[in-house]
C-alpha cells in the first residue's frame, strides 16, 4: 500500500511539475527568466496582397525580441472591415496595441477610438528615439498621418497609388498598342475593341470595400469627392468620369463589375486585358501572370492632371496600458527599419514612406533595378493627393453609401446622374 502511494505521489508531483514549467515557458523570453508582453496588430493584407510578408516580419521580430510577442490578426473586408471589428472589440472593453488604418477612415478613426500618438511614447519611455521620425520621414509624408485637427495620429507605412496593368498580349492580339493607353477615354476604346477582337474582357476597375480607385478616376477630372466639408462628386465632371466607367460595363459590356479578389484573379487568369488596381498588387500579379505583363501610369483625361489618392495605411497605437504601449513601439520601430521596410516593399509593391530605403544598399537599391512594373508607381508620386476622409461619425455610413450605389449603378438599376446626386444629398445630410 505505502509502495501504491508513493508511486501516485511521484506521479502527481511530475504532473505538477510539467505544468509548472509548461506555464513558465509560455509568454517568457529565451532566457526563461522574464514573461513577455503579448500584443496583437491587426492587418488588412490578405495572402494576395502582403499577407506572407507580415507573418515573416512578425515571426522575424519574435524570434528576435526579448520582451514582446506580437499576435497578429488578419482583418477581411479591407479597412472597413478593421474599422468595423475595432468598433466591437472597443464595445467590450478591448482593443489590440497596433492597428492597420487606411487613409479615408484617418478622421473617423482619431473621432471614435482611444488612440496614443506614437510620439508621445516615445518621448515617455524611448528617449533615445526622440528625433525618429524627424530624422527618417520627409514632412509632407508624416502630413499624411495627420488628421483634420493637425494631430499626428499615426505613422504612414503603406504608400501606394493606383496603375493600370496591361497583358500586352491580349492587346497586341486585339491590334492595338502594346504599350497600352493613355487616357481614360482611350481605356473605353481600347476595352471596346478588345472585347470585339478577342472575346475577352477589355478593363476591371478594382472594388473593394472602398472607394480609392473611384476617386482617382472621378478627381483626375476635376471634381472633388469633398468640398468645403460637403460631399461634391456629383458635379458635371463626376457624372462624366463615373458614365465612361458604367458605360463599359453596362452599355458595351467590355469591362467587369465583380469583387476586387475576383477581378484581379480574372486579369491574371488572362480573362481580362487590363486591370486598374494598387501597385501593391505588383507582386501577386508579377508572380502568377503567366503572359507579358507590364504595370503603366495612371490614364489621365484629355488635358488635365491626373489627381491620385494615397493608398494604403498607417500604423497607429491603440494599446491603452503602458507596458503594451513600450511594446507597441518596440514593434513598430522594427517595421520602420530599412531592413524590415524593403521587406515590405518587395512582398507587397508599396512605396516605403521612410526616405532612405531606396537608395539603401541592405534597402532596394537592387530591388527597383530589377522590377521594372514599380516604375509606373514611383514615377508618378507627384500626382499623390490625400484619400477622401469624411469626417465626423458619419464616415463609415458616407463610404457605405457609396459603395451601395456603385453596385446599383453598374448593376444597371440606377442612372449615373441620378445615383450619385441621390448619395451626395444623403451623405450631406449626415455631415450636418
Amino acid at each position: 500500500m505505502k509502495y501504491i502511494l508513493k508511486v501516485i505521489s511521484l506521479f502527481v508531483f511530475v504532473i505538477v511539475l510539467s505544468a509548472c514549467n509548461q506555464s513558465k515557458g509560455a509568454g517568457t523570453n529565451e532566457a526563461g527568466d522574464q514573461k513577455k508582453t503579448v500584443i496583437e496588430y491587426w492587418h488588412v493584407n490578405a495572402e494576395t496582397q502582403g499577407g506572407k510578408t507580415v507573418e515573416e516580419l512578425v515571426n522575424d521580430f519574435n524570434a528576435q525580441s526579448k520582451t514582446t510577442k506580437v499576435v497578429a490578426k488578419y482583418n477581411p473586408d479591407m479597412y472597413k472591415g478593421l474599422m468595423q471589428n475595432l468598433q466591437a472589440e472597443a464595445a467590450a472593453g478591448k482593443s489590440p496595441a497596433v492597428v492597420q488604418v487606411g487613409w479615408s477612415f484617418l478622421d473617423y478613426f482619431s473621432n471614435n477610438f482611444s488612440y496614443v500618438s506614437p510620439q508621445k511614447v516615445i518621448e515617455q519611455y524611448f528617449s533615445e528615439d526622440k528625433t525618429f521620425l524627424q530624422d527618417h520621414f520627409l514632412d509632407n509624408v508624416l502630413s499624411l498621418a495627420k488628421n483634420s485637427d493637425g494631430d499626428q495620429v499615426g505613422i504612414p507605412y503603406s504608400l501606394s497609388n493606383p496603375v493600370l496593368y496591361i497583358n500586352k498580349d491580349l492587346l497586341k492580339k486585339a491590334g492595338l498598342d502594346e504599350n497600352g493607353p493613355k487616357t481614360w477615354e482611350e481605356v473605353k476604346e481600347f476595352s471596346k475593341k478588345i472585347k470585339e477582337k478577342t472575346g475577352k474582357y477589355g478593363f476591371y476597375l478594382q472594388e473593394p470595400a472602398d472607394n480609392w480607385a473611384t476617386q482617382a478616376l472621378l478627381e483626375s477630372n476635376e471634381a472633388k469627392m469633398i468640398q468645403d466639408g460637403k460631399a461634391s462628386f456629383a458635379s458635371k465632371e463626376g457624372i462624366e468620369a463615373y458614365q465612361l466607367w458604367a458605360d463599359m460595363i453596362v452599355k458595351d459590356k467590355s469591362a467587369l463589375h465583380l469583387p476586387w479578389d475576383q477581378g484581379i484573379q480574372s486579369f491574371i487568369d488572362g480573362n481580362v486585358a487590363m486591370a486598374y488596381t494598387t501597385i501593391a498588387q505588383r507582386s501577386n500579379i508579377q508572380t502568377n501572370a503567366k503572359f507579358n505583363v507590364a504595370a503603366i501610369k495612371s490614364p489621365m483625361w484629355n488635358g488635365k492632371k491626373v489627381s491620385l489618392p494615397a493608398g494604403g495605411a498607417m500604423l497607429a497605437i491603440t494599446a491603452q496600458k503602458p507596458d503594451q504601449q513600450k511594446a507597441a513601439w518596440e514593434f513598430m520601430k522594427y517595421l520602420y527599419s530599412v531592413e524590415s521596410m524593403a521587406k515590405w516593399t518587395e512582398g507587397t509593391g508599396y512605396v516605403p514612406p521612410r526616405k532612405d530605403v531606396a537608395e539603401a544598399e541592405n534597402g532596394l537599391k537592387n530591388f527597383l533595378k530589377e522590377n521594372e512594373m514599380m516604375n509606373a508607381a514611383v514615377e508618378q508620386m507627384d500626382g499623390i493627393v490625400p484619400w477622401t476622409s469624411f469626417p465626423g461619425d458619419a464616415g463609415l455610413q458616407a463610404e457605405q453609401m457609396l459603395l451601395d450605389i456603385r453596385d446599383e449603378i453598374l448593376g444597371g438599376k440606377i442612372s449615373v446622374e441620378k445615383g450619385l446626386t441621390s448619395a451626395q444629398e444623403k451623405i450631406n445630410q449626415l455631415l450636418k
